[in-house]
Formats: structure tokens, sequence, C-alpha cells
């Protein structure tokens, strides 16, 4: 039913345009009728057996949306676990508030990360279908109402969560995961009977055409977000990017366009703008590490200059106390100065101990530090290049389908490779791996090719010859599913994946999850 006629969820799309900011204590006439305080639950983590064929989970509904349900067949292959999800009674996600746009499927691991697998857009009978793969083996799933598609963190509005079948394959017994979700504040569930009404009279689109404005809304709800995080200030070249990429999918869109491409570029937008947001947020972060580090280093010097003060009275005191006890046997003298030069050098060596114990981890944190702060500039330089994003693999540099003709990139983006070839030569001792990928196996050879033709280009550009290498994936890594045209065109891809000790193994971005195993 790909081309069935959506009405009620295109409203609550269009009603939910202006909400493009987090409202943590909007105040309404009417009574609400539940009030969402979640901020952290409990979910069953499966270690699934690696390569024992296909098994069963269900998904529940939590008290936000108690009549959703769902399964998924999940099964573990080499390199990947691949999941194939089906929901029901998914309804629109704006009854939980104006700016919740879509719904998420996330995977939560043992150690309470979460991984965003991918959207899920209900159909006219707001049912929902995902298949995706992840590189995890052990996790847990749980579904939440978001702003946009590309978030990183889940909302506190889970409305599904996993449950365990009987039938269930895991290599282990299932382990108790508490995962810490992104505050929110309190978000209000205000039903209104005019949002039924306008429902019910909305007109009738196609579920592509449905699915392209719903896009562009998140895209804007997106970049409205990294506004809010003065995303202009702090990361302006990003924020740019997602800004172009939003304006060439509303053309798109005005044009009557194919809604494969409008999709394409707003979810192109919301990524980037997703960027923008924990680029602005991670240097203001620093920025107030900063002014705390200066702040600190300010007392400790008035505390010095209040001890070398502290120090001379002292010196005094002791100068007037020894020309009234000038009488003194000599040997009293003598012993007073002995006793004194013990507790200078125990103070000295006390002194280099703690310099030792204190140096040691300060080190390992200015390196840390450096090399966050490179990897959060190349994101930047690259981003204003082409579609970046920061992962735990390193930075990934996408070109799209349409960048090449055939097996050969176009004019156009031969020159974006050698900006990024440029880029890449600024941090000596990085590695650069091309991954093509398709959206079938018949295409493989294809995106073999291309991955190989753009490492020629790197290469070309300056490069060292050992430092790129190339490689075909196929279909086995889709990005998202290839269910409709969009993500068919999405999965055919080249990505340039940059790493090595200059930036790091850490994304600028990430951050660890408590567990509780019970």
């Amino acid at each position: 039913m790909r081309h069935a006629l959506v009405s009620s969820a295109v409203a609550c799309v269009l009603c939910a345009v202006p909400g493009v900011c987090q409202e943590t204590g909007t105040k309404t006439g009417s009574v609400p009728i539940y009030r969402v305080t979640v901020v952290e639950r409990n979910v069953d983590a499966v270690n699934y057996q690696y390569r024992s064929g296909p098994t069963k989970i269900d998904f529940r509904g939590t008290v936000l949306l108690s009549a959703a349900k769902g399964d998924a067949t999940v099964e573990s292959e080499r390199g990947r676990t691949e999941i194939d999800a089906k929901f029901e009674k998914l309804t629109p996600p704006a009854r939980f508030g104006r700016e919740y746009l879509t719904y998420v499927l996330w995977a939560v691991s043992p150690e309470g990360a979460p991984h965003n697998l991918g959207e899920l857009v209900p159909n006219g009978s707001n049912d929902a279908h995902l298949h995706v793969t992840t590189e995890l083996q052990a996790f847990g799933m749980i579904v939440t109402a978001e702003p946009y598609s590309a978030v990183r963190q889940p909302s506190d509005v889970v409305v599904l969560e996993n449950q365990v079948r009987p039938d269930t394959v895991g290599r282990s017994a299932p382990i108790q995961a508490k995962y810490e979700l992104m505050p929110r504040g309190h978000y209000t569930w205000d039903v209104q009977d005019a949002l039924s009404s306008g429902v019910s009279n909305a007109p009738k689109v196609s579920m592509n055409r449905y699915e392209a404005i719903l896009e562009v809304y998140q895209a804007q709800n997106a970049i409205g977000v990294a506004r809010a995080a003065n995303a202009e200030q702090y990361a302006p070249n990003t924020l740019a990017k997602a800004q172009q990429e939003l304006g060439e999918a509303q053309r798109l869109e005005e044009s009557k366009s194919d809604t494969s491409l409008i999709v394409q570029s707003a979810r192109a937008a919301a990524q980037t703008a997703e960027d923008a947001r924990v680029i602005s947020e991670r240097r203001m972060q620093d920025e107030k590490l900063a002014k705390a580090q200066q702040d600190a280093t300010t007392a400790q010097q008035a505390k010095a200059q209040a001890d070398a003060a502290a120090q001379q009275a002292r010196i005094d005191a002791d100068a007037a106390r020894a020309q009234a006890e000038a009488e003194r046997a000599a040997h009293q003298r003598a012993e007073a100065d002995a006793a004194l030069a013990r507790a200078s050098a125990a103070q000295a060596q006390a002194d280099r101990v703690a310099t030792v114990i204190v140096e040691t981890p300060k080190k390992h944190k200015d390196r840390q530090a450096e090399q966050t702060g490179i990897r959060s500039q190349m994101l930047e330089r690259l981003n204003g290049i082409a579609i970046t994003r920061d992962t735990p693999r390193g930075l990934v540099v996408t070109l799209p389908d349409s960048d090449f003709a055939g097996p050969s990139p176009r004019a156009g983006a031969s020159s974006q490779i050698a900006q990024v070839a440029a880029v890449v030569s600024s941090q000596p001792g990085l590695r650069v791996e091309v991954e093509g990928h398709s959206d079938s196996a018949a295409n493989a050879q294809r995106a073999s090719e291309r991955a190989s033709m753009v490492r020629n280009s790197l290469v070309s550009a300056g490069l060292a010859n050992a430092s790129v290498t190339s490689q075909g994936f196929g279909d086995s890594r889709p990005m998202v599913s290839n269910t409709t045209e969009a993500g068919r065109t999405e999965n055919r891809r080249v990505e340039i994946v940059i790493s090595g000790d200059a930036i790091g193994s850490l994304p600028f971005w990430d951050r660890t999850y408590s567990l509780s195993a019970k």
C-alpha cells in the first residue's frame, strides 16, 4: 500500500511547523490529560546467537501509546545483524507536542549507548515497516517520538520497547540495560478537539508525497533547533550547508519534482543541521571549560600571592624572635636550623610526588582535548565541501549517487574530492578508506568501480598511495530501507572514511552511559 492516500498524518505535520524549538514551560487554556516526565526506563538487551538463523522479538506500547504494538525478525550474520520490524497503531506523534514530527527506532547497547536505526513512517493505516542492519551483536530496542529523524540521542517520549518472547533465540540470558535518555524538560500531551476536526477534513495526498512533506518539515525543525543552540555563531559553515540543502529540497517540492529527490535533500539537511547543533554545543562547553580553567588559574595565582605574603610575615616574625633569642646556646640554633631544613626537604619531596600524580592524567586529557579540537575543525571544513558525519569509524564524507556518471565522478564531484584531499593532507598520518555501496547485488561491481575511481582521484590530488585504500561492500551495508526509490537512491553512495591518531578514535559528540545489570 505504498501509494495509499494519507490525510490525518499530513494535518499533524502542518500543525507542527512552528515548533522548531523544545518548549519546557508553555501554558495553554486547556487541561492536559497526561504530563510526560519520563527521563529513564529499563529495557531488555539480548545477545543474539551468531548465524543461528532468524528469531522473533515483540514490541509493546508504553503508557504513552498503550495501543501500539509490533514485532521484529532479528538475524545475526557475518559482520552485521539484520532487523526486519513491523509496527501497528502508530498514531501521529504531534499528539505528544507540536515539535514531534516522526518516530525513530533505536538499538541500545548493554553499556547504555543508543544507536539510531532509522525513521518509522506510518502509512494511512498507522502501520510502519523498517528493514535495517546494525553492527551491534547484543542490544535492546525502543521507539521514541522525535522532532526529526537525524537525532543522535533518544527523547524522553518512549512509545514502544522490545519484549523478549519465550522462543527468542539468544546466546546468553537477557540482561537489564539501564539507559539514560536526553533530558528534554516536561512536555504536555494536550489532545484538542479542534485538531481532530482539522485532521478529518485535511486534503488527501499519496504516501510518497506525504513522506516528502514530512521530511521537509523535519529538516526545518532540525535547523531551528540548531539555531537555538547558537550554531550560527559556533558552526556557521555546517549550518549554512544544512540551509542550502533545505533550500534545494523546498525548490524541488515547489516544482513538484520526484519525491525521492525531495526526501534525499531534506534528510541531508536534517542530518547536517544535527551536526551543527552538536558542534555548537561542544564548542560552548569548551568555552565554559576554558573560562573555568582561567578562573582557577587566577584563583591559584591569588592564593600563591597570599601564601607568599604570609610566608614573608612568618620570616619577619622568625627574625624578630631570633634577635630576641640571640643569647640562647648555639647548639639550640643549630637544631632549629636542621629541623627547618628537614621540613623543607619533606615538603619538596611531597611537591614532587604530587606533580607526578597530577601531570600524568593532565597530559592525557590535554592530548584528548587536542584530538577533539582537530577533529571538530576538520568536520567543519569538510562540511563546507560535502555532506560529512562524525562516527566511531572516523569522519565520513558521503558522495551520493547523483555525483557519478556511471563509475566515474562528475566534474563537480572531482573538484570536491580534490578539496577533501587538501583537508586530509593538512594533518599528517591520517588514513583514508574509500567504500562503495549499492542498493542491490546486481550493482555491486559498479560500487567497487566507483570506490576505486574515487581512490585514484584522492591519490592524484596529493595523498600518499599507501595511505588510501578502496573496497566495495555491495548492498551489505544499506543506510536506509530499500523498500522505496528514495531509500535505494540514498543507499547508492561512496563513503570516504578518514581516521588516524591526529583526530583520535572518539567522535566529538560521543559520551558514555551507565549500566545496571540484573
